[in-house]
């Protein structure tokens, strides 16, 4: 049990429960709980989006891919960063405008409301609970190996902590927790970046040559394959992380937390610049993993990668032992146990707002008031949590975590994005269509992982579907049941309430409209 990593990561839980405090203090109506009173500025918001996207995975997975297989480990980011262009480009102003609290709305405000509702909001719970798990999942692992804790407990108190954030301070808690650990994230990323660099005398050259000699793999750790991977399963993460990131319901909701589609679109500029910079130091700290440390630190790395980042902080402090090395690592492990936090609250958020707002408030009362939507959305949270916690330790820390995540975001890319891409921009698109397409991209992604070589006996060598990830089927049958469905229904007014969505979600006429003040 290492006491200083156990004492970091409580400082940590402490400060973001004192933030929950606070924003109890000012979460009232539904507006409060589910988009933050829609007081947060674009900056701020662009912090709290970019620390949605730099969680534990991208942090200590991505830096650990490039450690592991060079080039090929820089995909991911790069693909990553392409996911907010593709949100700064289509949905960042359009979801401000057109929306309230979800994804659903964004949907429903042209479509037949409850059908659309029901197959939206199912579709943003499982997305949420499949992430939710694969997180709990990964800070179990991370926690054990990083200070001696072990998994239940790691598990549970990082499920309680989340459960702290959203049933008390909702939106406005889970925001300011993810600005905090979005800048103590870069701080930890600038400082092992700077630290590689001048153990290299800051020549990037130095630095790429370097790892390359200290790779098994040799010259061949700088070109493209030392991964592995084939051709299209590399094009399949591809399209799993730039458009299954695009579509993420806990990403998008932050949208609406906005004033107006101006701070709309700030907040996407300044999360595609945070994101950018972070990724461009992940690939410092990941090739500077594999320059600096030593050839017998590939065994604590281990074959995953994870803890590439954390050992480069020990070594760079001083080493195992020393008082500076053991307090850089640290605060990079309790800082990687914060992303861990705020991400998991969001996922809970996006899909506690799923069931209370759209399934109880727009479905069972059939779009009426409910004063108990608020109410409703925290016994969901808590449902929602403790499912997750009780999955997780079901599974056990050897379950394999990739393929959760890259069951989220293919749901995630062939169910969401293409009926929220055509209700945005098509002016036949009807509601059977959006279900259709939602339904077809949900059940191809579940079959597609299901038959792949992450789950089925043998690997790749004998699953019929032979590529990781499914969306490179997913995504088109997505979009082809879509316009199925669109062109063998017929929907009274579909046409009208189009011009009515394009109107309000370019001009932002009838939008709500509330000053920044968070």
């Amino acid at each position: 049990m290492n006491a200083t990593r156990l004492i970091a990561f409580a400082l940590i839980v402490g400060l973001t429960l004192v933030v929950t405090v606070w924003a109890s203090r000012r979460t009232h109506s539904a507006t409060d709980f589910f988009a933050a009173g829609r007081g947060i500025s674009g900056p701020r918001n662009g912090l709290a989006i970019a620390g949605d996207l730099m969680s534990a995975a991208t942090f200590l997975g991505f830096t650990g891919l490039m450690y592991l297989s060079g080039f090929d480990g820089w995909i991911m980011p790069a693909v990553t960063l392409v996911a907010f262009v593709l949100i700064l480009l289509l949905f960042a102003e359009r979801m401000r405008n057109a929306g309230r609290f979800t994804v659903a709305d964004v949907l429903s405000f042209r479509l037949r409301e409850r059908p659309v509702r029901a197959a939206t909001a199912a579709s943003t719970v499982l997305v949420a609970v499949i992430y939710l798990v694969a997180q709990l999942v990964g800070a179990g692992v991370l926690i054990r190996a990083l200070t001696g804790l072990s998994f239940t407990p790691a598990v549970v108190l990082t499920g309680l902590a989340m459960l702290a954030y959203v049933v008390f301070g909702g939106m406005l808690a889970t925001t300011w927790v993810q600005i905090i650990k979005a800048v103590l994230l870069l701080a930890a990323g600038a400082a092992l970046t700077v630290g590689v660099l001048v153990q290299v005398g800051f020549d990037l050259g130095t630095l790429f040559t370097t790892a390359a000699a200290n790779s098994p793999a040799g010259d061949a750790y700088l070109a493209p394959g030392g991964s592995g991977r084939s051709f299209l399963d590399t094009v399949s993460v591809a399209l799993a992380f730039a458009i299954g990131t695009a579509a993420l319901p806990h990403i998008l909701i932050r949208f609406f937390t906005v004033p107006d589609a101006k701070q709309a679109r700030s907040s996407a500029g300044w999360a595609t610049a945070l994101i950018g910079a972070f990724f461009v130091m992940t690939a410092v700290i990941g090739f500077g993993a594999r320059a600096v440390l030593p050839a017998e630190a590939a065994d604590a790395v281990g074959t995953s990668g994870n803890l590439a980042a954390p050992l480069l902080a020990e070594h760079l402090g001083g080493g195992p032992g020393t008082v500076g090395g053991d307090l850089f690592v640290a605060f990079v492990s309790a800082v990687a146990f914060a992303t861990i936090l705020a991400v998991v609250a969001g996922l809970v958020l996006s899909a506690s707002g799923a069931v209370a707002h759209d399934l109880w408030a727009n479905v069972i009362h059939r779009g009426r008031t409910s004063t108990s939507e608020t109410r409703v959305a925290r016994i969901a949270a808590a449902g929602i949590g403790l499912v997750a916690i009780v999955i997780t330790l079901g599974m056990g820390p050897e379950f394999n975590v990739a393929f959760l995540v890259g069951l989220a975001l293919s749901v995630a890319a062939g169910a969401n994005f293409p009926a929220l891409l055509l209700a945005l921009t098509w002016r036949r698109f009807t509601t059977t269509g959006a279900i259709a397409g939602i339904v077809a991209g949900l059940v191809t992604s579940v079959v597609c992982i299901l038959l792949g070589p992450s789950v089925w006996p043998g690997g790749a060598e004998s699953a019929p579907y032979p590529i990781e990830y499914p969306t490179l089927l997913a995504i088109p049958i997505g979009f082809l049941a879509c316009w199925i469905g669109t062109v063998l229904s017929a929907e009274r007014g579909a046409e009208r309430s189009f011009d009515e969505l394009q109107v309000r979600s370019q001009t932002g006429i009838g939008s709500e409209q509330t000053p920044v003040s968070h």
